[in-house]
């Protein structure tokens, strides 16, 4: 029957160049398949094919929230220093999803990467006196805080932050760091809050608050 010798027929062509084969396992059993099996292979791989191209069809365009695609691009663009174009996504979302706050505080980290503390205050503090139980909002004007010499309000927001999400005393994981090329493990809040308070409890003349090439490599608090 013509099924039975098509196997055959193929082996056969493909033994004239053996090394080429003993090379190429994968090909040399795929040719060895039985014509139904490879026929059932070859479709299993076209369903999967075709249920991946469908589930990336239904979710392309879809968001959990209006704006969501503009504010993950804002934080794309807050990460790689593009300060005003993840200001003007920022804005964006706020303009048409007004209850989402998060995007908010990426307005106030452009802010602070822009060493415009004045709006990066006015900013954190709305949103601290809207939404007290943010605590990326306390942790990041305790950075602000900090930046500007403010020390002992840093610790209090400092420690409002860890009190309403302990989890920040984590920091960035290991993931974020490997993609962003971050060898260290950079100061987390909780680590400054710490050194904050056993400076804070040395005489005024023995205190070192401030090493800027260090301070400087404080990770910001994004939201969710």
């Amino acid at each position: 029957m013509p099924t039975s010798k098509k196997p055959a027929l193929i082996l056969t062509c493909l033994t004239k160049n053996k090394g080429a084969v003993s090379n190429r396992p994968f090909y040399f059993i795929i040719c060895s398949m039985r014509p139904e099996d490879l026929r059932n292979l070859l479709l299993g791989l076209s369903f999967v094919g075709i249920l991946a191209l469908g589930f990336q069809y239904i979710t392309a365009d879809r968001e959990e929230f209006p704006g969501e695609m503009t504010y993950r691009e804002g934080n794309y663009r807050l990460e790689h220093g593009e300060y005003e174009k993840a200001l003007a996504c920022f804005k964006e979302v706020q303009r048409i999803n007004p209850d989402y706050y998060p995007a908010k505080l990426g307005e106030a980290l452009v802010y602070i990467q822009t060493r415009r503390y004045p709006e990066a205050r006015k900013v954190l503090d709305d949103l601290i006196q809207e939404h007290p139980d943010f605590a990326e909002a306390w942790a990041n004007r305790g950075i602000l805080n900090d930046r500007e010499g403010r020390y002992e309000e840093a610790v209090r927001d400092y420690q409002k932050a860890l009190k309403l999400k302990p989890s920040l005393a984590k920091g960035p994981g290991f993931i974020y760091r490997l993609l962003y090329n971050i060898k260290e493990k950079p100061p987390t809040i909780a680590d400054r809050l710490e050194y904050l308070q056993q400076e804070l409890s040395k005489p005024p003349d023995e205190r070192l608050l401030r090493v800027p090439e260090l301070d400087e490599k404080q990770p910001l608090q994004k939201g969710s």
